[in-house]
């Protein structure tokens, strides 16, 4: 391990942070704007207007993670310099989970003067301040008087961060043990920064005072070594009036103890003397005070463990915190970061453990099963909901405590904090929001499959559509009670009543197609690909999504033999939406269509036009080629090229299209402007049409792993009615995104 962190970490170029820039360097311009003389624009309004300096530079989103390396975990006092690469990986946490920058300052200062004048000095800099690796008792009065002196947020997070984080795991677990906090008997092993916040923070969140007892090495913390002068003027307040003892004595009939120490303090005895149904917090790193398994076994209740470690259940990450926190205090520019926000920061997290946990995060940690519960008490690390709970909760508090120097309205943040995370969020957040505006009845034709099961609860919960499982009532009643899930679904059973009337239906619609009346009925009653279409087919539903568990042909068959092709389109096809950091790009044909002629080019690029206006994208379509206008002229060439001067002259088309063309030519405008200047298309395209299903699942496929796009889709155009087939193992997310779009093409359909 540590061989190969040391090869992390050196490998060219050394470190792993770097400065970019966010605006264009490229022409001489750019430059005089960057710098002389343009810069003297912002520096004239900053000098007569401060706050301006949120507007014209990077303050509002940068925080300074600063340290004397007097305290680094695990390490213990091994100096500014030595400190710097954790420093750098707090800058690296920050960056990846909330999008904040990071300048990281290593101060070579142990005198806490010297260093409250120092960082005191550096407020014009940044939006916030992170201390980070102080030793106790120096850190108290550092970040006491920073936050008195500053009016930007300053947080120490050794001390807070854990108090946050671990205050949402007491919450959970008291809950599950079916304890009040306001009767917890709460053990402490450690009387340092982390332990003292952490109690203070756990009194804010209910738990009396009193009911602490707080351990260092020598012992219980008591009002006779308070007075004697052994205790700092911090932790001395959780001095208890009684006798001394160890922390085996603290421990006895206590509801919780929460380790801040040492490792292997704690045996198993110690666990049994605690009261019924034990919280234990064992959170030193990185042995923690007593194993996990070891905690788990020592008696035959319920034993609810957490740990600092990642490689068991419950871990008590800091970075569940920190940048969510900044986040919500930047984005309101606080003067501070107050009780009030930190405890809105732990009642979110608390309560985002409650909700389904998207797949992406199940495969993250080796698919082990993630539901509420003992061994799920606070959410993972990796789940980037994290983001949109804590920092709009953090935010709000901020606001309605007078620690805001703006405010905002909470729903419109959530979006601007989703396009943070991509352009693809950004772009689902136009179709979602449509969708919410007026939901539709949605059949999921695998309606006994869990993820399907799963995706229908959060459709719902998040007022998306309506959905409706189709499948056996009894098993899927079944699912949804083991996963927990308050949801009551809209469940039809094929084995119901509607049965003869559907096989009808279908009999209706296929008789002259090779199926008989009993082999209808036998296809409405044991595939419900097709008892779905028939539901769409005959208005009893809005839309369909089906293909989870099927091949792609297989799951498409049924719709396109019911529902069949809209009344101005011969063709369906397939199109995804491929999302880049600033650029959407829709292809088709990537799924239906294997040699498409001139006539089906057309047609396909029509509707991928009307498609990209439903996520309020203005289309600018080119039909590709491995030629570029007449370059080279065969067959295949000729059909691409057709199909744009067919469209360019319709006089129904109001958006740009041209072609053939190759790709490159389609995506870079200065080959377009500098080499072609008369191509119908003024800017890169948005639109690309492939000429054949080989190319098309080949090029989205490229683009979206080597080019690192997001993909959505595939989302079929062209239906009568809203059909949209899902890929095999598409997660939670995938299967919400396009019930959305599903809605709001029924949402078309009926205006």
């Amino acid at each position: 391990m540590d061989e190969d962190a040391l090869e992390y970490h050196k490998t060219d170029p050394p470190g792993k942070i770097e400065i970019s820039t966010t605006k264009s360097t490229n022409t001489q311009r750019d430059l005089s704007l960057a710098y002389s003389p343009g810069v003297a624009a912002p520096c004239r309004e900053i000098a007569a207007e401060p706050d301006d300096a949120y507007q014209y530079t990077t303050k509002g989103n940068l925080v300074g993670v600063i340290s004397n390396g007097s305290a680094v975990l695990g390490l213990g006092d091994i100096g500014a310099q030595a400190s710097k690469p954790v420093m750098e990986g707090k800058g690296v946490l920050f960056k990846r989970f909330a999008d904040i920058d990071v300048f990281d300052i290593e101060l070579d200062l142990d005198d806490p003067d010297a260093f409250v004048e120092s960082v005191a000095a550096m407020e014009s800099t940044f939006g916030g301040i992170n201390l980070e690796d102080i030793a106790a008792p120096d850190c108290f009065e550092i970040e006491e008087r920073l936050r008195d002196r500053l009016s930007v947020p300053v947080f120490h997070d050794d001390q807070h961060g854990t108090a946050i984080i671990s205050g949402a795991a007491l919450l959970n677990a008291a809950e599950i043990v079916g304890k009040d906090l306001a009767d917890l008997e709460v053990a402490f092993a450690g009387a340092g920064a982390a332990a003292v916040a952490t109690a203070k923070f756990y009194v804010s969140l209910g738990v009396p005072r009193e009911n602490i007892t707080m351990c260092d090495i020598d012992g219980i913390l008591t009002t006779e070594r308070a007075e004697s002068g052994e205790l700092n003027e911090y932790n001395r307040q959780f001095a208890r009036n009684g006798p001394d003892g160890d922390v085996a004595d603290a421990m006895e009939d206590a509801d919780a103890f929460v380790g801040l120490s040492a490792g292997g303090i704690v045996s198993q005895e110690m666990v049994r003397s605690m009261a019924d149904d034990p919280i234990v917090f064992a959170m030193a790193n990185p042995e923690p005070e007593i194993g996990y398994e070891e905690a788990k076994a020592a008696r035959d209740d319920t034993v609810i463990m957490a740990t600092g470690r990642s490689d068991y259940p419950n871990q008590v990450n800091n970075v569940l915190g920190f940048p969510f926190i900044f986040r919500g205090a930047l984005d309101v520019r606080t003067t501070e970061i107050n009780e009030e926000m930190k405890i809105a920061a732990a009642h979110a997290l608390a309560d985002l453990a409650k909700q389904d946990v998207p797949d992406s995060v199940v495969k993250a940690y080796g698919d082990q099963p993630l539901q509420f519960g003992p061994d799920y008490i606070i959410p993972k690390p990796l789940d980037t909901r994290v983001l949109f709970e804590v920092a709009p909760a953090v935010a709000q508090a901020a606001i309605e405590s007078g620690a805001a120097r703006i405010e905002l309205d909470v729903d419109e943040y959530v979006e601007r904090l989703e396009a943070r995370l991509g352009k693809s969020r950004e772009m689902m957040r136009v179709v979602l929001n449509k969708a919410k505006s007026d939901p539709k009845r949605i059949a999921l034709a695998e309606g006994t499959d869990e993820t399907i099961v799963r995706a229908a609860a959060q459709i719902e919960e998040r007022g998306i559509a309506k959905p409706v499982l189709i499948g056996d009532e009894n098993e899927i009643h079944s699912t949804v009670v083991n996963l927990g899930l308050e949801f009551d679904p809209d469940i039809v059973d094929p084995a119901g009543g509607e049965c003869e009337a559907y096989a009808d239906h279908l009999y209706e619609r296929r008789q002259r197609d090779g199926i008989t009346q009993r082999e209808a009925e036998s296809l409405i009653r044991d595939d419900t690909n097709y008892f779905g279409s028939v539901m769409v087919d005959r208005g009893d539903v809005d839309a369909m999504l089906t293909g989870l568990t099927n091949h792609y042909p297989s799951a498409l068959r049924p719709p396109l033999q019911v529902v069949g092709t809209a009344d101005d389109a011969e063709y369906a096809a397939g199109v995804y939406m491929l999302t880049f950091k600033n650029r959407v790009i829709f292809v088709a044909d990537a799924t239906v269509n294997q040699a498409p002629d001139e006539d089906v080019l057309e047609e396909v690029t029509r509707h991928t036009a009307e498609l990209a206006r439903r996520f309020d994208v203005e289309p600018r379509a080119a039909l590709l080629s491995y030629s570029d206008f007449g370059s080279v002229d065969n067959e295949g060439t000729r059909k691409p090229s057709e199909a744009a001067r067919r469209l360019r002259e319709d006089s129904d088309i109001d958006f740009p299209v041209d072609g053939e063309m190759q790709a490159d030519t389609a995506v870079l405008e200065e080959m377009l402007t500098d080499t072609y200047e008369f191509t119908e298309l003024e800017r890169p395209a948005n639109v690309l049409i492939f000429p054949n299903l080989e190319a098309g699942n080949i090029g989205y496929k490229l683009l979206q792993r080597l080019g690192g796009a997001d993909a959505i889709g595939p989302m079929l155009v062209g239906m009568d009615k809203p059909v949209h087939v899902l890929q095999r193992g598409d997660e939670v997310k995938d299967i919400v995104n396009l019930a959305a779009v599903a809605t709001v093409d029924a949402q078309d359909s009926h205006s």
